[in-house]
């Protein structure tokens, strides 16, 4: 057992908060083979990334926007599967809603819609991919969403399962939980996550005065 003290906590959504994995990978892996793409490597590079950055890297000559719009449209009507994970709901209801929020690379309107579609509560703001110039892993979107709770990132802790998410909150200045729901371990470690635990029914939070008391089970 580890315990962790911190003022806010950041979640990432999509293989933290919800399992989205089996719908991510039909619209990528239907993407990829309509621009005759090997699907497995596009579903693994955009788990974690902002998708015009997706189609930036593997189409750079594509127009990003009408392709970005494309996808968005897919995930937005596939909603098969998509659920809380494990301990998602109790361990979002144990911290006061004022010191946690959401720093996610999809859009507003997707995350809205997929967190309601699991039954989640949705904050009352949150960092999408139209709030940030620089995705993950840039550190941007961590310390915009540290700042919208009133804290600085270096006393938040941040909840992520991908490498560029890791190194998103890292380089913000915060400390990382990692969880292998998408990723494996090893990815997670050489990010340089500083704790690794299944996923949120792994960690008990409790609210002592203006402190949050995370306590993992590794």
């Amino acid at each position: 057992m580890i315990t962790v003290c911190c003022r806010a906590v950041l979640f990432d959504l999509d293989g933290v908060l919800i399992d989205s994995t089996p719908a991510v990978a039909r619209v990528w892996r239907k993407w990829a083979l309509e621009h005759a793409l090997d699907p497995e490597k596009v579903v693994q590079m955009a788990h974690g990334r902002p998708s015009r950055t997706t189609i930036r890297t593997l189409l750079p000559d594509a127009d990003v926007e009408t392709e970005h719009l494309e996808v968005e449209r897919q995930e937005m009507a596939d909603l098969d599967g998509v659920v809380p994970l494990p301990g998602a709901r109790s361990l979002l209801q144990s911290i006061p809603p004022d010191r946690w929020t959401i720093a996610t690379s999809g859009t507003r309107r997707l995350a809205e819609l997929r967190l309601r579609a699991s039954g989640l509560p949705v904050p009352k703001r949150m960092i999408t991919s139209g709030d940030v110039k620089l995705g993950k892993p840039d550190p941007e979107p961590y310390r915009k969403a540290a700042e919208l709770l009133h804290r600085p990132a270096s006393e938040c802790v941040v909840m992520e399962d991908t490498p560029a998410g890791v190194l998103s909150g890292k380089a913000a200045g915060s400390r990382v939980i990692a969880f292998p729901t998408t990723m494996t371990r090893r990815e997670l470690e050489a990010a340089d996550a500083d704790w690794i635990v299944r996923n949120c029914n792994d960690i008990a939070a409790s609210c002592e005065g203006e402190t949050i008391v995370l306590n993992l089970t590794l």
